[in-house]
């Protein structure tokens, strides 16, 4: 009897920390299919023109020890649940191009060497634009009065794909900056609640950034059903629910 409650606790555990990759989503572009893999939580890879970008590599929410080396790492910010070393050391390779917030740099948790960006900045890295945009908190805050993610600190990222650009909020509220992004085709709004937007504010950064193709990420336990019936007649933006709790 013990030794099946045993096994099944880490049966249990197994599931929770390394789960399956939901299947991908193939986009396509002038240059060929963007292909989004949705790994849980704010966690994602892509694959584009031969390439492997990782966003905020969390080893929890899968075994990166079965998952591609990168050839491009994007860090939204410092929190473990997005910037995780042993997720880490397991995809980065010699060739792989590592983008740090400067938080993240400072912490020292991570010495391989690896790119700088802040906000506003514009960098090409393997023929790919990326555009550092702020990521932040404006109402949600800790209980001594501070934001769980102060402006300034994290970055949310624009990838541009050829023809398609693609925004990764990371941790961020529906801040003011968002009406200054320009057209995007693909957007990822975190709904991760207290930390970062209810329903009704993720639907209301959705009619900002008005995205062909909406898909809410890091949401936790947040409904997503509601996302959906506040977006029902925006008909210019197709809300696509993947496995990203």
């Amino acid at each position: 009897m013990k030794t099946k409650l045993l096994l099944f606790i880490v049966f249990i555990f197994s599931v929770f920390t390394c789960k399956s990759i939901s299947n991908p989503d193939t986009i396509l572009t002038s240059k060929g299919n963007l292909i989004i893999h949705f790994i849980g939580h704010g966690t994602l890879y892509f694959e584009f023109d031969g390439k492997i970008i990782h966003i905020d590599p969390f080893s929890r929410v899968g075994d990166y020890s079965k998952l591609p080396k990168a050839d491009l790492v994007l860090i939204t910010h410092s929190h473990g649940d997005h910037f995780d070393t042993t997720a880490l050391n397991k995809i980065v390779a010699e060739k792989t191009i590592t983008v740090f917030t400067e938080e993240c740099s400072r912490s020292g948790k991570f010495l391989k060497p690896s790119q700088l960006m802040k906000n506003g900045d514009k960098k090409l890295f393997l023929g790919i634009e990326i555009e550092a945009v702020p990521a932040y908190n404006i109402i949600a805050m800790r209980a001594d009065g501070n934001p769980y993610h102060p402006k300034g600190e994290g970055n949310g990222y624009i990838l541009t794909f050829d023809d398609k650009r693609v925004y990764i909020g990371g941790d961020t509220e529906n801040i003011p900056e968002m009406k200054d992004f320009g057209k995007l085709d693909i957007a990822f709004i975190p709904m991760n609640l207290p930390y970062t937007m209810t329903p009704e504010l993720a639907a209301e950064a959705a009619k900002i950034l008005n995205p062909s193709v909406l898909y809410p990420y890091h949401f936790g336990n947040t409904d997503t059903n509601q996302l959906i019936e506040l977006l029902k007649d925006e008909k210019g933006i197709e809300v696509r629910i993947r496995d990203m709790n």
